[in-house]
């Protein structure tokens, strides 16, 4: 009864592209009248897999959306564009709206002030801070998002570019998420990311306050520029978030983030400021 229930549960909790995905591959399978552990041998999975995706006890991944790509797509790209829908629906729900417009965007300009933003992070330190979170994720559902969070990279090598400013607090590159090694190797990421040609990035430092000026006062932001040159800002409150397209709203934002990087360290300095200090990890 307990595994009857579980399955169920399972089902019900499958999200529509993944759904969509299952019901294609059977039906293309079918019409090649293949059966499951046929399709399977094909693919590199056993047909006990195979069968769990199709019933929806095990929703699709997307090693094996590549592989049904080649096994049934034909072609045609169909696994290949729901490859983008399924790794939509794994992210949060409040960054859904948001992930397709950072990801076309002509230019991000980034402020983090508790964590390293997500793009910029390595795979151990999003894996530390997902598996830590309240309410604490299963494992399962934590490497969905640290997937899904490390699929946000294809911004660094996009073409056409996209030119990214982030400015880092300093207290971020100060607070060790999982361990030491963990951190050490999260500045030397940062390091790596401030010496591309499309990334602009800059430590505000904690003496930024000084006089009583602390730009960043009112926490992170994200500004972007999308393809049809319009300006948005994307705000993250709790488990919540808010996507402001208001001209008059984004044009405050804008000029928030100007002020904070005026106050950061210069890209030269903070990218010595950044090695300095994973140096002093070794």
């Amino acid at each position: 009864m307990g595994i009857a229930m579980a399955r169920a549960e399972n089902k019900e909790s499958v999200d529509p592209a993944a759904r969509m995905a299952a019901a294609v591959a059977k039906r293309l399978r079918v019409k090649k009248g293949l059966t499951q552990e046929q399709l399977g041998t094909q693919m590199g999975f056993t047909g006990a897999a195979i069968s769990a995706m199709e019933r929806l006890i095990h929703p699709v991944s997307d090693d094996m959306l590549v592989h049904l790509e080649r096994a049934l797509g034909g072609g045609t790209g169909i696994f290949e564009e729901m490859r983008e829908l399924v790794r939509l629906e794994k992210l949060p729900e409040q960054f859904r709206e948001y992930a397709p417009i950072e990801q076309k965007a002509v230019a991000l300009c980034l402020y983090a002030n508790h964590v390293v933003h997500g793009p910029f992070q390595t795979e151990a330190y999003a894996r530390a801070l997902i598996g830590g979170g309240y309410p604490e994720p299963t494992q399962e559902r934590a490497e969905e998002l640290v997937g899904g969070r490390m699929a946000r990279k294809a911004l660094f090598d996009r073409k056409p570019v996209c030119e990214i400013e982030l400015v880092l607090d300093e207290s971020v590159l100060r607070r060790v998420i999982g361990d030491e090694e963990v951190m050490r190797g999260q500045l030397e990421y940062l390091a790596e990311c401030a010496r591309r040609s499309n990334v602009n990035l800059q430590v505000l430092p904690l003496d930024a306050g000084l006089g009583g000026k602390y730009a960043g006062a009112r926490g992170e932001l994200n500004a972007v520029e999308t393809t049809a040159h319009d300006r948005v800002t994307y705000l993250e409150i709790g488990d919540g978030s808010l996507l402001i397209t208001d001209r008059a709203k984004v044009s405050t934002y804008i000029q928030r983030y100007a002020r904070i990087r005026a106050q950061a360290l210069d890209p030269r300095r903070s990218l010595g400021f950044i090695e300095e200090l994973a140096g002093a990890r070794r």
